[in-house]
């Protein structure tokens, strides 16, 4: 999460001198860039996830499942171990990497190096998950256990939900009424950042769940849980006097969202006009699979009516100001800004002819003298817009130390902005002095229970980053759809019984009015006829889409897409749209790959494709059926100690194979007991 430094971070005040310095220099950073690497191509594909876990301590005794914060000896326990066993490795296999996160009962890992486009690299997505896991897990203590769970059921609950516990009375950085300030990173960036987010918007941040309304729940819903006259901190009376809302369960701190856990993915783009194809392309997909991963129907104890975790975290960094938010007329600030800078991406960057300008059709403020600046130095209008766009933020945290930086081998400055605009998407120029090129990040999933559902969905989405590509798919609806499906996402079991703005015909418009895949084809030589090799790896070089063979086609925006259910989104509608699996199953008619390779490719589709359909539950609505069916529930919304320890106890269980849950995972899926992973020693 961002650029840890050792350094000396400015409070807010000291910091906002700098914000000015920040910009321009980090601007002149990208510059450098992209005046070196504007032209390079030719890169092959390279892609890795990142996998975060809540550690979990067990008490059998008082039946609490607490959050352990112990993350700092973990982590120079497990570097310690990584080391050693880098030591004696093959120069062919790279040891896992683990990293801080926000919370500090959390971790991230990584794989040791990313993988590449080959097949057996793509088999060995779940086998290095479950390394991962087993690594961290053999390493913790006997009654602690890595989890990858997306939202703390009882976070900032009353009493005691991590170990050792702290009270919230010393929250110095967020002023919570819930958390403790122990629960955050230790490292100077992380409570600095909670603190200028705080500082910087003129009050805590304030973020409100419609509670689950149950058969017992009290209407209307006045939270008793809350210290509502609790005076410590100025904020403190910021709860009752309107920050909380009845009928809906209140947050106030960063650690809500940036505690949460989740699945993220980077790819490695053959070249700048690629990287910005597939970002467009990867858009519209970001609330489909937000919706399909939904993991999080709980929080601060309690049920409520939401299944994600996106517009937590979208107002737990919410810096903006009363004047940005729309609240107050413009005086001390430059812009009126829509959204948090955590939210879904606004603008689509492709040059190519089917990014219709009709589709950026959302208010994006913008700086418009770096705008200036940037299309002076020949930048085109949306790149150049995108970056004037991000950089109307202020950054966050400041290192003394760091101020002044040689812009041509640094991008520091420029990442500090860009690190810290949080979107579904994110555009990842190369670093400096790096051989890694031009990335995109799928940030939308949810992290799923089991390594199994973490690759099956990683698998997913690197074969349809490829079938975008190969076949030049359109997936184009206009940003404000994309925004009202990032909210239709988060509705409880909306994946079941939501319905989504998508693009009707996908094809391309040389092709267009095609009904079947196999239609798609005529007229083109095809690996599915034979008259092309096919492919022994996932390619990264792509031929970008030809002009349509009639001339720009310009049917009106509104007839391009339709409303369509999961089910459909998913594994097609009739013969009229073929569905997202159908197209990558297209894509892999274009490769190479041995029958017991492909049917375990088909394995991980499948789960994709049973959750779109409604045969397999989301994360979300098991953990909504676990805790209303347990024999201590009393239908009253509340998520007691005892619940949410059997919750989290059967959740381990499922992971390692113990518990049965078919509802939720297919008959044959393996726990991490008997498959412990591996990374090729």
């Amino acid at each position: 999460m961002g650029l840890l430094y050792l350094g000396t971070p400015l409070a807010w005040d000291d910091a906002k001198k700098y914000a000015d310095h920040v910009r321009n220099h980090g601007i002149t950073q990208f510059l450098h860039i992209w005046d070196r690497l504007k032209d390079r191509h030719g890169d092959e594909l390279l892609w890795g996830d990142e996998l975060e876990y809540m550690v979990i301590s067990f008490d059998d005794q008082q039946k609490n499942a607490k959050l352990s914060l112990r993350q700092t000896e973990i982590l120079e326990k497990l570097n310690a171990i990584v080391d050693d066993i880098c030591a004696d490795c093959p120069e062919n296999v790279s040891v896992p990497k683990f990293h801080p996160e926000y919370g500090r009962y959390m971790l991230e890992s990584t794989p040791g190096s990313p993988y590449t486009g080959s097949i057996p690299d793509l088999l060995s997505v779940e086998s290095n998950m479950r390394y991962r896991r087993t690594l961290a897990r053999k390493h913790l203590k006997p009654n602690e256990v890595p989890l990858t769970f997306t939202s703390f059921p009882r976070l900032g609950v009353p009493g005691q939900f991590t170990e050792p516990g702290y009270d919230p009375m010393n929250a110095v950085s967020s002023h919570s009424l819930f958390l403790p300030e122990q629960i955050t990173n230790p490292h100077a960036r992380f409570p600095t950042l909670t603190a200028n987010i705080r500082t910087r918007r003129g009050s805590k941040v304030a973020i409100n769940l419609p509670v689950f309304f149950d058969e017992k729940t009290p209407k209307p819903f006045i939270d008793p849980t809350i210290p509502w006259d609790r005076n410590i901190y100025p904020e403190d009376p910021e709860a009752k006097n309107g920050a909380a809302l009845p009928d809906h369960v209140y947050l106030d701190a960063m650690g809500f969202g940036m505690g949460c856990c989740c699945l993220q993915l980077t790819f490695q783009a053959c070249n700048v006009a690629d990287a910005r194809r597939l970002y467009d392309g990867l858009i519209p997909i970001g609330p489909i699979l937000l919706a399909l991963t939904a993991a999080s129907p709980a929080w601060r104890g309690y049920l409520t009516d939401v299944d994600c975790r996106w517009n937590v975290i979208a107002g737990s960094v919410d810096d903006r100001t009363d004047e940005e938010r729309g609240l107050k007329e413009l005086k001390n600030n430059r812009f009126r800004i829509p959204k948090s800078r955590y939210d879904s991406v606004d603008l689509y960057l492709s040059p190519e002819w089917m990014n219709r300008p009709e589709y950026n059709d959302t208010e994006v403020p913008f700086d418009t003298e770096i705008y200036d600046r940037l299309r002076k130095h020949g930048l085109d209008e949306l790149l150049s817009k995108h970056i004037a766009h991000l950089f109307i933020r202020d950054p966050l945290v400041v290192f003394s130390e760091t101020i002044d930086q040689d812009d041509a081998s640094s991008s520091d400055h420029f990442e500090n902005i860009q690190s810290t605009n949080w979107q579904t998407l994110r555009f990842k120029p190369p670093p400096p002095n790096s051989s890694i090129g031009w990335r995109v990040e799928f940030r939308s999933m949810e992290v799923q229970l089991t390594d199994f559902e973490n690759a099956a969905f990683s698998i997913f989405v690197v074969l349809l980053s490829r079938a975008i590509l190969y076949f030049n798919l359109n997936f184009y609806v206009p940003i404000s759809k994309v925004d009202e499906n990032m909210q239709r996402a988060q509705k409880r079991d909306a994946a079941r019984s939501g319905k989504f703005y998508f693009r009707k015909d996908v094809y391309p418009s040389d092709r267009s009015a095609t009904n079947s895949v196999a239609s798609f084809y005529s007229g083109r030589s095809s690996p599915l006829d034979g008259s092309i090799p096919k492919q022994k790896k996932l390619l990264n070089c792509f031929t970008p889409p030809g002009p349509p063979v009639n001339g720009e086609l310009k049917v009106p925006i509104k007839d391009e897409y339709e409303e369509m259910t999961m089910d459909e989104i998913i594994n097609g509608k009739g013969e009229n749209f073929p569905g997202l699996l159908r197209l990558v199953s297209a894509y892999l008619d274009t490769l190479e790959i041995e029958p017991e390779a492909l049917a375990k490719i088909e394995q991980y589709l499948d789960l994709v494709r049973r959750r779109a359909n409604g045969s397999l539950e989301t994360t979300a609505t098991w953990i909504r059926n676990f805790v209303r069916s347990h024999p201590r529930y009393e239908f009253d919304s509340v998520i007691s100690q005892e619940i949410n320890y059997d919750l989290l106890a059967a959740v381990d269980e499922i992971e390692r194979g113990a518990r049965r849950e078919p509802t939720f995972l297919p008959e044959d899926y393996t726990g991490g007991s008997k498959d412990q992973g591996s990374i090729g020693l």
